[in-house]
């Protein structure tokens, strides 16, 4: 079963490089090579999740080569969750995009470049959940950044190059400071290896050892869009087309809480930042979730709950007591799901009604009834409402906040009611403007222009009314569509650019099936985990116990 351990890091690369010879050629074969090897991926990753709870941690040295020399990959308990949720959720994402592609009757971006970015995307997010080594966590990182620049920037719009920039320099900096740690880690301990720091950071001066945690929770913190680090994601994250938004704001997020749940369990036990971590998750929970409250665009309002919710892992982390660790693994799964979700469907209300703002929408419940419930449920999933997954995981870190007791804990447990409250009204305020009110007067026009690549450019009305006769989807005479994002309405049957690579296309009231079909199941993966409560919540206090042990991590690496 060892053997198992590097596939999920190995398969996407693999593919990657025959996408990259085949070129945009092939078209239906490359969409079924891309869907069957994150279909592998998720199988592997449930064989492994399986095999960790059952027999312990899986590691491999790759050519043979023990520790410190060679590169360690190790999956438990909490890398196997973490692989299978994220595989469930990047298989999802790439059939959504699919039937994105095949609307826009845009072959080439989604196969020529979407998808090989995409695949190295996901052997990114594999590689740092299966690292077994400070080096291989980088990678990782890397190996993300590399891809998510592409995916950001797709199309090359003024607006997408904005943001991307911002994403790339913001990385950057955290890789330069990961970098930093890394070599001062390697200097004071002699190893990279986690099984072996464990051991030899306790033998570390503590100034230094708290010097190095600072440094690798500030990493990690940027890459978790942790409160104050999280200013770029709100500007990043919606420009993209919704696919990559979805996995982003679900997934990537997910992979610096991981990292901070690795080393803060592994390396530094008893840290001596739990209060800082603390202050973190509070001022998380309630910046992000005033944020919120603000804004008027549904992907914006997404983003800044989604900073809001980073809090409550973070607050797990603080505590660090197995209640709040396991509290904290329940609720990352819940909220990939849930947050990847609920930018499907805002992909979806773009597709349809050619804005996500707010104030443009209405009427969606009744002329769009399936819509409606594929919003509505994960909405109140992520507000927390009883008995669904986003309660389970609220309930378990909050009664470790109890247990544990102290002034940081309690102000915890009124901060997270007061954030979930909150949620919920920003939930139900969406859901009123959008879906419950009658649409405002001139809603009801079903061509939207998005964004154009030539965007801020002169010329940029004629060129999207050029488009559209081009393309063939457009009516002659529906007058001039205006620029990105401005969401003003135009007749029927007008020519946008939402597409990969901001090509001209038609918004439609008939969405494709396969984005539908994605959604529906990604609601469904997210109902599961209620369903499904009670073992979910016996896996990850295992995988709490696990972590906060140690011993069986180690033995497994050094085997010893």
């Amino acid at each position: 079963m060892n053997a198992l351990v590097p596939l999920p890091v190995l398969l996407p690369l693999c593919v990657t490089g025959l996408k990259l010879v085949i070129g945009p050629r092939l078209h239906r074969f490359q969409r079924f090579i891309s869907l069957a090897v994150l279909g592998a991926v998720l199988v592997l990753s449930v064989l492994l999740m399986v095999a960790a709870d059952r027999h312990g941690p899986l590691s491999v040295h790759l050519g043979d080569f023990a520790p410190p020399v060679g590169i360690t990959l190790v999956a438990d308990r909490l890398s196997g969750l973490m692989l299978t949720v994220s595989s469930a959720v990047t298989l999802l994402v790439l059939v959504y995009s699919l039937g994105q592609g095949m609307a826009d009757r845009d072959d080439q971006a989604p196969v020529g470049v979407f998808h090989p970015a995409y695949l190295i995307l996901v052997a990114g997010v594999s590689c740092t959940f299966l690292a077994g080594d400070l080096v291989n966590l980088y990678v990782g990182f890397e190996i993300m950044l590399v891809a998510s620049f592409v995916l950001l920037t797709i199309g090359g719009t003024a607006t997408r190059i904005r943001a991307g920039s911002t994403y790339v320099i913001i990385s950057l900096f955290s890789s330069v400071l990961f970098l930093v740690a890394i070599a001062m880690t390697y200097a004071v301990a002699g190893t990279v290896n986690f099984a072996q720091l464990a051991g030899r950071l306790q033998e570390v001066p503590i100034g230094v050892r708290t010097l190095l945690e600072a440094m690798l929770l500030t990493v990690f913190a940027i890459k978790a869009a942790v409160f104050p680090l999280a200013a770029w994601l709100p500007d990043s994250y919606p420009t993209a087309p919704a696919p990559v938004t979805a996995v982003f704001a679900g997934l990537l997020t997910k992979v610096g809480v991981y990292s901070m749940l690795r080393t803060q369990t592994l390396l530094f036990p008893g840290h001596r930042l739990g209060d800082l971590l603390m202050l973190a998750a509070l001022a998380s929970m309630a910046v992000g979730i005033l944020g919120a409250v603000a804004q008027t665009d549904l992907k914006r309002v997404l983003s800044f709950t989604l900073i809001s919710h980073i809090g409550y892992m973070v607050f797990g982390i603080g505590l660090a007591g197995r209640g709040s660790i396991g509290g904290a693994i329940v609720y990352v799964a819940h909220h990939i799901t849930v947050q990847t979700t609920l930018f499907l469907v805002a992909g979806l209300i773009e597709r349809r009604d050619g804005t996500t703002e707010l104030t443009r929408l209405g009427g969606l419940a009744k002329s769009a009834p399936l819509l409606a419930v594929l919003f509505f449920v994960p909405a109140m999933n992520l507000a927390g409402i009883p008995p669904l997954s986003g309660f389970i995981g609220k309930l378990g870190l909050m009664r470790a906040g109890v247990d544990a007791g102290g002034g940081w804990a309690w102000a915890l447990v009124a901060g997270s009611a007061a954030t979930s409250l909150l949620t919920l009204y920003v939930m139900a305020k969406v859901w009123n403007l959008a879906f419950w009110r009658d649409a405002p007067p001139g809603a009801e026009a079903e061509g939207v222009v998005l964004e154009s690549a030539e965007d801020d450019e002169p010329g940029d009305d004629e060129d999207a009314e050029g488009a559209g006769a081009a393309g063939g989807g457009g009516t002659s005479g529906s007058g001039k569509a205006t620029g990105s994002g401005s969401g003003l309405p135009v007749p029927a049957g007008a020519v946008v650019s939402a597409g990969f690579l901001g090509q001209s296309i038609t918004t439609t009231k008939r969405l494709p099936w396969p984005m539908l079909a994605a959604t529906g199941v990604a609601v469904a993966l997210g109902l599961s985990y209620t369903v499904l409560g009670g073992p979910l919540t016996t896996f990850t206090q295992a995988a709490a116990a696990e972590l906060l042990a140690r011993t069986p991590y180690i033995e497994a690496v050094l085997g010893r």
